[in-house]
């Protein structure tokens, strides 16, 4: 037995002598290749991937090593495409792929999101029995879950979690990105050790799932009670930008105190997040002396605080720190433009856009804008006409604003076509603009066929593009088309409520405003300022004075909001409205705040209609001390003086209005037809078928003055008399 056993181990020694004697024949010396994969990876290293790339190629002989090391070069570089083109080049060498292999090049495919070439790997993974490797099963639960196919990725997850716990975080965070929030909480609840990369993942997913900042608020109190976890930078930054969304002024501070005493708060990163959370919350100061505080503070939190100043009118301070800026890129000179221009200073903005050493796209739409809000269309149009061709939908957009806030709406839809036909990308702010177009034109046939365009889109639930189309529907006329536009809305925010009490009101169905502005309360949305002139209008056109005047007095009282003269001018007009003319005027003296000629105007139109002429000259004085000439003052004392039968002061007025230089515009009506909408006016003969309308009205005139239908028997018109 010890012979047979002498003389295997013999012959063994004999065939690995053999075996090492042929290898070190044909193979070049092993120092040569690890001192050249050395040298490739320093140079590497040194961003020199061209002299590492020279290096590997001229190679006579390459180990897995070798190739791992160029290809995750490559792959660190970002040049994903030529880390590919290695791995399918070692494939065809027939060099064996190492766990490292498998980890860059899933990473690779990942990257690209190349789900093909990823299954490839996946399988030949699986061949080599390499799944069990740590690296490996991170790499490739990590690979499916970037391509978002999230179920693949939890089958690698269910295979593998028992052997590598990474798989957690990993899967964690393929939920998050994935959006699957409800799959996170319950994956993050079984997780046998929550560290802070899976508080602050699932944190940050919340955070940056739109109006789940709330529920991020509340997982980092629960993991500031649990102390499983001591929040790091990038927890704290998500939860300093939540309280900015919210606008939580009180819990940021909190947060901010935090920081201080783990000594982040003047962190590049944090400091700028704290920057713009109270830039958010309108706490400026604090904003401005934090960002004295940080040492070369980020450029968006000095372009935040610029904004924050401009929002607040405070434009000599932005310009301070704009000018002390050592580094300015588009945002911040487009934030100075834009500031400009809100404050009347246009030359600035001009002058600003010109010196500019890089104009971009932004900074010409923002341009757009400003030429357009001017009244400079022609030169918006100019500035158009060079960028249009960069296809950007914002330059398009900015244009057919322009066109609307300029009164020409019909410029904006005839730009919408172009857009259609060269087949540039529509944004819900397109559809936004164009409804509103709709709305000034008074084209209900346009807004339906814009309507209809809508619905093939993916922003016919959108808030914003709803709170336009309801609008839309309720200024040209069709009440029930702007409730079924709101009930099509996914989570109808305060200014879509608004919008459709506002349509009612304008209908006169002021029960229904108030009963929608109940519901709105039910949902738990707090009123604004917008949606009280609302409601208000709707009791004031339907003469629901208890209501209205309990609504009124609810304002600051119940939800915090102080009336402004707008909201005043809707309690004159609701007590003027239902002849309660004294009151009103009572009302007014009675006003914290000094009443201005839009008020008085409102009480002297309700003087006019009860035919108060002694109120009605009280206020028409008050008017006249606001306004030298208010036509629309004298024509309606006028009216009431007429319809009194003061013939001689009315005359006297009469006399007094032709001697002014500007004239009441006269009221107007439309009908659409064809997709385009006539608009009539007394006397008007600019309709290019006037004469035939003046034909067919005398026609008509004629027909109802001869002869008058009463209980099914005809009697002439002067036997009648």
């Amino acid at each position: 037995m010890l012979l047979i056993k002498a003389s295997i181990s013999k012959a063994w020694k004999l065939r690995r002598v053999k075996e090492f004697k042929l290898y070190t024949t044909h193979q070049p010396n092993l120092t040569d290749i690890v001192s050249t994969n050395i040298a490739i990876s320093n140079y590497a290293k040194q961003s020199k991937l061209g002299i590492a790339r020279q290096l590997f190629d001229q190679m006579p002989q390459r180990t897995a090593v070798s190739w791992n090391t160029m290809i995750s070069s490559f792959s660190k570089h970002g040049k994903c495409s030529e880390a590919l083109f290695l791995v399918h080049s070692m494939h065809r060498s027939h060099t064996k792929f190492t766990e490292s292999t498998f980890s860059s090049v899933l990473s690779v495919c990942a990257r690209l999101r190349r789900l093909q070439d990823g299954r490839l790997i996946h399988c030949l993974v699986l061949k080599s029995g390499s799944e069990s490797f740590e690296l490996v099963g991170s790499a490739l639960l990590y690979f499916y879950a970037s391509c978002l196919e999230i179920g693949e990725a939890r089958r690698v997850f269910d295979l593998l979690v028992g052997r590598n716990e990474v798989l957690w975080s990993l899967m964690l965070v393929g939920y998050v990105n994935c959006k699957l929030m409800d799959d996170a909480m319950s994956l993050f609840a079984k997780m046998p050790r929550r560290d802070v990369i899976a508080w602050t993942s699932l944190i940050s997913g919340f955070s940056k799932n739109g109006g789940s900042c709330g529920k991020a608020m509340e997982l980092f109190r629960l993991m500031m009670r649990s102390g499983e976890a001591t929040p790091n930078e990038f927890t704290f930054d998500c939860v300093v930008r939540d309280c900015g969304r919210l606008r939580i002024l009180c819990q940021g501070r909190t947060v901010h105190g935090l920081l201080m005493r783990c000594g982040l708060e003047y962190n590049p990163s944090i400091g700028g997040a704290l920057v713009e959370f109270y830039c958010e919350c309108e706490a400026i100061d604090d904003a401005w002396r934090l960002c004295k505080g940080v040492v070369n503070p980020s450029l968006n939190a000095l372009n935040s605080l610029i904004d924050g100043l401009m929002l607040m009118g405070r434009i000599e301070d932005a310009e301070l720190v704009f000018k002390g800026m050592t580094e300015m890129n588009p945002v911040s000179y487009n934030s100075m433009i834009k500031g400009y221009a809100a404050s009347g200073r246009i030359d600035d903005s001009k002058r600003l856009f010109e010196k500019m050493p890089r104009k971009t796209i932004f900074s010409s739409n923002t341009m757009i804008s400003v030429y357009s809000r001017n009244g400079e269309i022609d030169k918006a149009f100019e500035l158009f006409e060079e960028t249009k061709n960069e296809k950007n939908p914002v330059t398009w957009n900015s244009m057919m604003s322009g066109y609307i806030h300029s009164g020409q709406p019909e410029e904006a839809l005839k730009l919408y076509i172009t857009m259609r036909r060269l087949s540039i990308l529509q944004t819900r702010s397109t559809f936004s603009a164009l409804f509103h177009a709709c709305s000034c034109l008074g084209s209900l046939q346009q807004g339906q066929l814009l309507h209809a365009h809508l619905i093939k889109t993916p922003f016919e639930s959108n808030v914003y593009v709803g709170t336009s189309l309801i609008d839309m529907y309720s200024k040209c006329g069709s009440i029930m088309e702007a409730q079924t536009s709101f009930e099509s809305v996914s989570s109808p925010n305060v200014p879509a409520w608004t919008a459709l009490i506002n349509g009612h009101a304008h209908h006169g169905l002021g029960s229904e405003a108030i009963s929608l502005f109940d519901r709105m309360i039910e949902q738990g949305l707090a009123p604004n300022g917008a949606t009280f002139v609302g409601v208000l209008c709707a009791c004031s056109r339907t003469g629901l004075v208890d209501e209205g005047m309990k609504i009124f007095h609810s304002m600051e009282r119940c939800y915090g909001v102080t009336p402004i003269l707008e909201h005043y001018t809707c309690v004159v007009d609701l007590l003027g409205r239902s002849g309660r003319i004294r009151e009103a005027e009572e009302f007014i003296k009675k006003m914290p705040l000094e009443a201005d000629g839009v008020i008085w105007l409102a009480l002297l139109s309700a003087c006019w209609f009860w035919m108060d002429m002694e109120v009605g000259e009280r206020v028409a004085e008050k008017i006249f001390s606001f306004d030298p000439q208010p036509i629309s003052s004298f024509v309606m004392l006028s009216n009431i003086y007429a319809g009194l039968g003061r013939w001689r002061e009315k005359m006297m007025l009469r006399k007094i209005l032709r001697g002014f230089k500007g004239k009441k515009d006269p009221g107007c009506s439309w009908i659409e037809l064809n997709n385009k909408v006539h608009v009539f006016s007394i006397e008007d003969r600019t309709h290019p078928y006037c004469d035939m309308i003046y034909a067919t009205l005398e026609h008509l005139t004629a027909n109802v003055n001869s002869i008058v239908h009463f209980d099914h028997v005809s009697i002439p018109i002067t036997q009648a008399v």
